[in-house]
Parts: structure tokens; sequence; C-alpha cells
């Protein structure tokens, strides 16, 4: 019967307190859940384990919808689709009686959708032909937050999905998924925006005489500072938005709220490291702050070892006494000399050595004498167990750093998911990543 490699790590795992292992099981089979949002920083395994709760929810029968914004090709790849894009579509393969579909977020097509939903066909026309615009749309600070939270409120407003799981935009803080769509509604509704716009809501001459009179100063600054095309561009473009303006801060903040309310769930991603966990509990603790239901922390790429009882001092230990061939592990604890020509007899001597018999494994050809087939299984042995007491090494820091995370939050609910020898590549992948996730066990893998 075959063993588990992740099973025989358990083993080598400190237990968590039942308290603190998060099952995600019920999470995703209750039907009150609609949205999962899997944020942290980046490179810490969100895209992968959106993508492994939303395999493993359909595979229970809900109607799942992942919205990522990892530009991998390999998780599109992983799902069986040649590329994502901003239209969800049907992952085939999947087992059970529900669905997974994926999309990639666009983020410069979903601006031009907000804009075609909310302006006529010729305004609409102007607003995306505009050079400001294509610049906002395209990389402005916030803009991809914000569209993420914009594509969310989309989707939900459609209720075609039972289950939302939104893997939120890699940055440099995980805190900008909710600080960016305010920014950009505060640009978008800001006192700067308004003094722009004010020429087109007074329309007509007194719309032309505010601008070359109560505006030529302000006017002429920026136009220094920014360009006179730019200025242009910019007045072109929040004369067209006229309408739409008060609409992004609206839909912002209906969002947002959406995110409060009991039906979504974040769950935090953060790999075990020091960087990482203190970007979670900032993030557990600007959630609490926020009133957002905070389910639990995923812990991704944890190390395990098969080997726990063998402790690295230990292992340092055998390791120095198989170096070194005078010493050897006598079995109580303490080392002793190997037998060697100079440990018998009384003379202290050593006894002349004996000429290899021709044709023997210590005659080689150019007459030097061969490798000691013991010696070099030693070597190896002794590389082995330094091997080993570095992964114990590792493990003991990742628990340190975990625990510490714990001592901080002890509210919140981990689960562990081990280390894998490569990327996941197909839904077999991520298959077995949502068993992990969902193990719930007390020793963690």
């Amino acid at each position: 019967m075959s063993t588990d490699p992740a099973e025989a790590q358990d083993a080598a795992r400190p237990h968590l307190s039942p308290e603190h292992v998060l099952d995600v099981d019920p999470l995703l089979d209750d039907p009150d859940t609609r949205i999962v949002v899997c944020c942290g920083s980046g490179g810490v395994g969100k895209t992968t384990t959106a993508a492994a709760l939303g395999l493993r929810a359909a595979e229970r029968g809900r109607k799942v919808v992942v919205l990522t914004i990892d530009p991998a090709r390999r998780l599109a790849q992983s799902m069986g689709i040649d590329s994502l894009d901003n239209v969800p579509r049907r992952v085939k393969g999947t087992e059970g009686d529900g669905e997974l579909h994926a999309m990639m977020l666009d983020m410069k097509r979903t601006f031009d959708e907000v804009v075609e939903a909310h302006a006529d066909g010729e305004r609409a026309a102007a607003i995306l032909a505009n050079p400001f615009y294509q610049s906002l749309s395209a990389g402005f600070a916030g803009t991809q937050e914000y569209m993420a939270m914009e594509k969310l409120g989309q989707l939900r407003a459609r209720d075609e999905w039972d289950l939302i799981v939104v893997d939120t935009p890699p940055s440099r803080s995980a805190l900008d998924f909710l600080d960016a769509p305010k920014r950009l509604g505060s640009f978008l509704d800001g006192r700067l925006i308004r003094l722009l716009t004010a020429p087109a809501k007074l329309g007509g001459r007194a719309g032309m005489a505010f601008l070359n009179v109560g505006m030529s100063m302000m006017t002429g600054t920026l136009g220094k500072l920014l360009g006179g095309q730019l200025l242009k561009d910019v007045q072109t473009f929040v004369a067209a938005m006229d309408t739409t303006f008060g609409g992004f801060r609206t839909r912002a903040d209906a969002t947002y709220k959406l995110l409060q309310a009991p039906g979504t769930a974040f769950l935090v991603v953060a790999a075990p490291e020091r960087d990482a966990l203190r970007e979670a509990a900032y993030f557990v603790e600007r959630l609490a702050a926020e009133d957002m239901p905070l389910v639990g922390l995923v812990l991704n790429r944890v190390h395990g070892s098969g080997a726990g009882r063998l402790s690295a001092e230990r292992a340092l230990d055998a390791a120095e006494n198989l170096a070194d061939p005078r010493i050897v592990d006598q079995g109580d604890g303490k080392a002793g000399l190997r037998n060697s020509p100079d440990t018998y007899g009384s003379s202290g001597t050593p006894a002349a050595p004996t000429a290899p018999v021709e044709g023997s494994p210590a005659d080689t050809d150019d007459g030097s004498p061969a490798a000691d087939p013991e010696r070099t299984v030693d070597q190896l042995t002794a590389g082995l167990l330094r091997l080993h007491a570095e992964r114990m090494h590792l493990l003991a820091r990742e628990q340190r750093t975990r625990d510490r995370f714990l001592a901080r939050h002890p509210e919140v609910a981990v689960v562990e998911v081990p280390a894998l020898p490569g990327d996941v590549h197909d839904l077999t992948g991520l298959r077995d990543i949502g068993d992990r996730l969902a193990a719930g066990r007390t020793e963690l893998s």
C-alpha cells in the first residue's frame, strides 16, 4: 500500500488546535456564500488558490466563475483554455454537476464597457477616442483595482453564477485593492475635475465666458505644467464624461458595500515568510476595521519532512561523524573511534599495508587507489543528513513565523498547503490543491 508523501510529512508538523484549522468546504457549500475574495501581497499563490477553490466549488455542484487578474498563460492552460479574456469561458473536464467558468480582467475593455453603458453613442465615441481617456483607462494609478471592483459588480448584478471567486490584483501592498477604487473615485469626483467640467455644466456663452475669464489663470498654469494639448484633452474628456462622473463613485461605493455583505467571504493568502505574513496581518486588521467578513488564512508553500523525528542537531552530528573516518556513533550518544590498524596491538606502530592483489578493486589502470565504496556511501549519507538539517531549520523558521501571526491574531483560522515541486499545469493539480485546502486537519501537511 503506497503512502501519500503529504501524509508522510504530517508526522513532522506540529499540531494546530482545532479552532485554528480552516475547512473551506462548508464555506463553498453554503448557498448564501456568493463571493469569495482571495487577497494578499503579490507572489503568494493567490491566483492558483482562487482557481483551486473555484474548481472545488464547481465539482461540489455550484455554478462558479473565477475572475483573475493574473495574465500568466499557464493558468489558462491548467484549465484547458487557450487564453482568458474579459468574457467568462466554460472550463471543460470538471467532474460533478456544477460548472466552472473563468475570465481574466481586461482593464481597458471594462472601462470601455462602463463608458458605453452610461453614455449615448456619440458621446461614448468621443470619450473612447480621447487621448487622455486612453491613457487613464490603460494605466492610471488605481484603475486596475477600480475595474476589478467594477467587473465584480457587473458579474454579481447578472446573478448568473452561484459563486464568484475573485483573485485580487497583484500589487506592492495588499491594501491597494481596498484603497485604490476610493482614490480613483475621489479623483473623478474631485475639485479639479469639477472645475474643469464647470464650463460644460454652465453651457453656452456663460460657459465660454467662465472658461475665458474665471479659469484663464488656472488653465494657463496647468497648460505650462501639463502641456497645452494634454490640458485640452483633459477638458474635452471631462466635458464628455460629465454625465457619467457621478456614477463612478456610486458604483464603487455599492461594490464596496457588497464586499461588506454577509454573502461575501475574504480569504487572506500568504506564504510562511516574515514579510508575507506581516502583510497578511495588516490586511486582517484592515478588514476588521472595514467590517469585512474574514474567514481565514491560506498559508501556501509550507515545507514538511517525512523524517521529522530526526532533529537538525542530531542530523548534523551524524553527518560530522560520517565525515571523519575515525569517528563512529556507538549508539549511546557517544562517539568512538572506527576500527583502524593503530587501534590494535601494543606497539603503537601501524601494520604495514599489504599490496593489492592484481585485478582487485583497489588496482586501477593508472596505478591510483580506487575509491573506497564504504567511504563514498558515508559521504553521500553525510550530504543527505546536512540537507535534512537545513530542511528542519526551515520548518522551524516557518513554524515560528506562523506562531507569531497566530499569537497576534488568534481569532484567524488557518489552512496550510504544502510546497509543490513545480507549477500547476492541469485540473488534476488544481484539484489536488483544493483537496488540501479543504482537509481541515489538526495536523497539516
